[in-house]
């Protein structure tokens, strides 16, 4: 587990921090992976209660973002998910985006470009996600196999359809991530 924490140091300490809030979350990440391996969830939904998450966010030729209305939260959010014990982080991305929409790895960022700290929303127990987001360059045009059973719909949105959108129906940090993109 030691291996696989070093690793997310690593990837961690590689993103450019897009603001200040990005800077303050890198800063407590690198602090909580230097004092603990216990980073994985391994009792859904919150033990421990922080732990990482990968998100791919889907990111078409044309600038149009994937997102999917997630059953559990209640918001629009990138598909992701955990990422299990002893697994990296790039992996669960994979892993992920092909078991949520039928997605393969082509295009797929090999490094988180944005990293957040957020206390979880929705039916679940409350814990914290350590979310690290990926991006997957596409055509926008992918044949999408959505897991029914976590999302109530999938979308791809235009910048111009983000920017008319209520906030509060996304990760609170989406909007933030969307500067780490251009």
């Amino acid at each position: 587990m030691l291996e696989t924490v070093a690793v997310v140091h690593g990837m961690v300490a590689a993103i450019e921090p897009v603001d200040e809030l990005a800077a303050v979350h890198r800063a407590l990440v690198l602090d909580w992976l230097s004092g603990t391996d216990d980073v994985f969830r391994r009792i859904p939904p919150a033990s421990p209660p922080q732990h990482l998450v990968s998100y791919v966010v889907p990111v078409a030729a044309d600038g149009r973002v994937l997102l999917v209305d997630h059953l559990k939260a209640g918001l629009w959010l990138p598909p992701g998910g955990h990422v299990e014990p002893g697994e990296d982080p790039a992996l669960t991305a994979r892993r992920e985006i092909e078991e949520e929409l039928g997605l393969g790895p082509a295009g797929l960022s090999r490094s988180p470009i944005f990293l957040t700290v957020t206390g979880t929303v929705g039916a679940v127990e409350r814990h914290t996600d350590v979310s690290l987001w990926f991006v997957l360059a596409c055509t926008g045009e992918e044949e999408l196999r959505p897991d029914p059973g976590e999302f109530r719909g999938v979308r791809w949105w235009s910048r111009e359809e983000l920017a008319g959108a209520d906030p509060a129906r996304f990760d609170p940090h989406f909007f933030r991530f969307l500067l780490a993109l251009t």
